[in-house]
């Protein structure tokens, strides 16, 4: 990532209203949540995957919206799933937005560039104290990238949403590659149709219906 030139302060929001933002953070442990079906139309069988995921709500920091190249972090004023606006070079900083995205009410729709982490929902609500802790109306999406080493969201991983290069379970659930087996599977493409699937798939993954998202089949291949 190449690190954004050096900006003048942007003002700080005016006190009024009492208006704060929310941020609903997906911290993305595991795969997409995928489903795959087993077997021919006559005999399917389901195995579901879930991912894991906790909500946190933030005050609104540094800014009046969310821009790339902004960071956040916990809020020690709202523990224990807290967020909030920080500097880059402030010491309570963990993340950087990557990109943001407009709100959706289908999780499935916010599709995150390669290198996701975390992906932050943010909503905004007019009140104070515990009246910021949900709710609210959502405003974007925020694509973020821890600022440590620690990145699970990279391709073959094993955590944030299911990208190419990614390695799936035969039951369509994101693993870490390292830790891959012979019934195993990396991901080839993420297509609707299994007659996209480029020529070295092995085994085309039908999912279940998912509002939203973009793709409807895993393209597995050899590890």
């Amino acid at each position: 990532m190449t690190q954004p030139a050096t900006a003048p302060p942007r003002p700080r929001r005016a006190a009024g209203c009492l208006q704060s933002i929310v941020v609903l953070a997906v911290i993305l442990g595991l795969g997409y949540g995928a489903s795959k079906i087993f077997g021919d139309d006559s005999s399917k069988r389901s195995s579901n995957s879930s991912s894991s995921s906790s909500s946190s709500s933030a005050s609104d920091g540094k800014g009046g919206s969310w821009e790339i190249g902004d960071c956040g972090g916990p809020d020690p004023e709202n523990k224990p799933d807290g967020y909030r606006a920080y500097d880059c070079d402030e010491q309570g900083a963990t993340f950087k937005a990557l990109k943001i995205e407009d709100a959706s009410f289908l999780p499935n729709a916010i599709q995150c560039p390669a290198g996701t982490d975390l992906i932050i929902q943010v909503s905004r609500v007019f009140g104070s104290g515990d009246d910021k802790k949900g709710g609210g109306i959502p405003t974007n999406t925020v694509c973020g990238r821890n600022l440590t080493g620690d990145h699970p969201g990279d391709a073959g991983a094993g955590g944030g949403q299911l990208v190419e290069g990614d390695c799936v379970s035969a039951t369509a659930k994101e693993i870490a590659c390292v830790s891959a087996g012979a019934d195993d599977f990396k991901v080839l493409g993420l297509v609707k149709e299994k007659t996209e699937c480029p020529a070295a798939t092995t085994e085309p993954m039908q999912l279940m219906m998912a509002m939203g998202r973009p793709y409807d089949v895993i393209c597995g291949g050899k590890v």
